[in-house]
């Protein structure tokens, strides 16, 4: 172990008119070592068609690579269309329209995936709130290819979805239809679910909240990741949680010892690298 802890936000996103590169220097000056970047819709690159994925994908490497340059932070991005723009596709092409244009952005996240662009595909899933059932069944559909590209190439899912007490073990099912390994399926914004009875082999990442950490490290296991979800808005400057959120907790961590160092390393070290390093 080196002196300096890891401390990883598995779930952060950068926004052109946003803070971006300022954000992150912000999150590593309170003692970030790394995050895993996830790509957003670009209010700059409206979709309107599978190509301009590759266009809005572009936005976050090129952010990417300003951090990169600006800061020493270890930087694993995701890239793949966020599931909620199935509604509002839907409502301007149709359905089956969507779903191909939802299909075609799976396939150039795959692609800048093979070509070592980024590391994982994500956030994609299905809506977290209610949706007809079409809207949901097609979002499956969508999800699945996901999985099989991301087990074609070896690289983790990060997943946006729905919280219900089946939502781990459906996860679970559609990754084994795919033969994708189910510790490879990265459920964001997981409620502490951590044992394997809660997980099914899928792997949570936790928001940093104090009590939502303290739940999770007392059911007695370190295998998940936590993050912030911080969404650069400059409207919203804190929101999901501020971008010093997962320092601050492990800097707790550490001042308290309540939770030793190897669990530490595994939340913020093993469990990314093996993730991510692939």
């Amino acid at each position: 172990m080196s002196d300096r802890v890891p401390v990883y936000d598995n779930h952060l996103h950068m926004s052109p008119s946003g803070r971006n590169v300022d954000a992150l220097k912000e999150f590593q000056a309170a003692g970030g070592t790394g995050l895993t970047l996830v790509t957003l819709p670009h209010k700059e690159v409206p979709i309107t068609c599978g190509q301009d994925f590759a266009r809005s994908y572009e936005v976050t490497y090129s952010l990417a690579d300003k951090a990169k340059e600006q800061t020493d932070l270890e930087i694993n991005i995701a890239v793949g269309p966020y599931p909620i723009l199935l509604i509002s596709l839907a409502e301007v092409y149709g359905l089956e329209k969507a779903e191909e244009i939802m299909i075609e952005g799976m396939e150039l996240a795959a692609k800048d995936v093979a070509e070592g662009r980024a590391c994982a595909i994500g956030e994609i899933g299905r809506p977290h709130f209610p949706v007809d059932r079409d809207i949901w069944d097609a979002s499956n559909r969508v999800l699945l290819r996901g999985m099989e590209l991301a087990r074609e190439n070896d690289v983790p899912v990060i997943i946006h979805c729905e919280n219900e007490n089946d939502t781990d073990s459906s996860l679970a099912e559609i990754a084994d239809r795919a033969g994708l390994d189910r510790g490879l399926v990265v459920k964001h914004s997981s409620p502490p679910w951590v044992t394997p009875e809660e997980t099914c082999g899928v792997m949570p990442s936790i928001p940093a909240s104090k009590s939502n950490t303290k739940e999770a490290l007392s059911k007695g296991t370190d295998r998940f990741m936590i993050e912030t979800d911080y969404i650069d808005d400059p409207d919203k400057p804190t929101a999901i949680m501020a971008v010093t959120t997962v320092p601050k907790r492990v800097n707790a961590w550490v001042a308290n010892g309540q939770v030793p160092l190897e669990s530490i390393y595994r939340i913020c070290k093993d469990i990314p690298d093996s993730l991510y390093h692939r």
